[in-house]
């Protein structure tokens, strides 16, 4: 392992255009100023494995940057990001990544390890974005396992906006696509009900960040100075989700429900 690596990229404009056909919008839209909309930074800087160095899983095998965990699952489970500037597309910047933390705990279901990893993005003007990512291995599923116990469906409060999410295999395809994630419990059916043993294909955590921002975009309008989200419990694709947001002094609530009104991961924003 190593603590640290530097990445560059250049923000070019195709990438945003993609989103925004995920989010079935208009670059125009999304990126109204020519600037980098809030957590595309997950579509740069990626870089592809060669066959030879995958996992069964997909993922590229551990070691190098990453710490060599013998877990075989992973998530990623949460993060903190906060935005000190804008950066334009068609701009060069760096990425530099740092290990913080690798921490070992016993959960109800077994060994965890839990790694949290800095970025610190720049461009031309300095440090533009500040994130950590809390990325959690996890040992191999078993048949039959129980699922954690579900809450009573949320009540959402007066004022929520929302908006319904009709997820399908070819969304989640093209998300894995565009953040360069060969996870298979995204788009392998047979892989993550028969060897990780999900209900279904697994809605990435971060298209559910993404979505829940964009919601913001389009309902509260506020420019968004740092995001926090936590990952609560698996989302299937079977069905339509929801995004929720609720407004409040200084920023905004948000959540994803699952059709059961179960609340899939938890998030917030502080405004400009």
């Amino acid at each position: 392992m190593t603590g640290q690596e530097r990445r560059t990229d250049r923000l070019d404009h195709h990438r945003i255009a993609d989103l925004a056909a995920i989010l079935d919008t208009t670059l125009e839209t999304i990126s109204p100023n020519k600037t980098l909309p809030p957590l595309a930074q997950w579509f740069y800087f990626n870089t592809w494995a060669r066959e030879s160095e995958l996992g069964e899983d997909g993922h590229p095998r551990r070691g190098g940057f990453m710490p060599a965990i013998a877990l075989p699952r992973r998530m990623f489970a949460g993060g903190r990001i906060t935005f000190h500037r804008e950066l334009e597309l068609g701009e060069t910047v760096e990425r530099v990544g740092t290990i913080l933390s690798v921490k070992e705990k016993t959960g109800t279901s077994g060994e965890l390890v839990f790694v949290t990893v800095r970025y610190e993005i720049s461009g031309r003007a300095g440090l533009a974005i500040e994130e950590e990512q809390d990325i959690v291995y996890r040992g191999a599923a078993t048949p039959g396992a129980k699922e954690a116990p579900k809450d009573p469906p949320l009540a959402l409060e007066p004022g929520t906006v929302t908006r319904r999410v009709n997820v399908d295999p070819v969304l989640l395809f093209r998300f894995s696509a565009l953040t360069s994630n060969g996870h298979r419990i995204h788009y392998d059916r047979p892989y993550a009900m028969n060897v990780e043993h999900y209900a279904g294909l697994v809605v990435h955590g971060p298209l559910q960040a993404v979505m829940l921002v964009d919601l913001v975009r389009e309902k509260i309008g506020k420019p968004i100075k740092r995001f926090t989200f936590a990952a609560r419990r698996p989302l299937f694709d079977m069905t339509p989700f929801d995004c929720a947001a609720h407004a409040k002094d200084g920023g905004a609530d948000l959540m994803t429900l699952d059709p059961d009104g179960q609340v899939c991961m938890r998030a917030s924003v502080e405004f400009s």
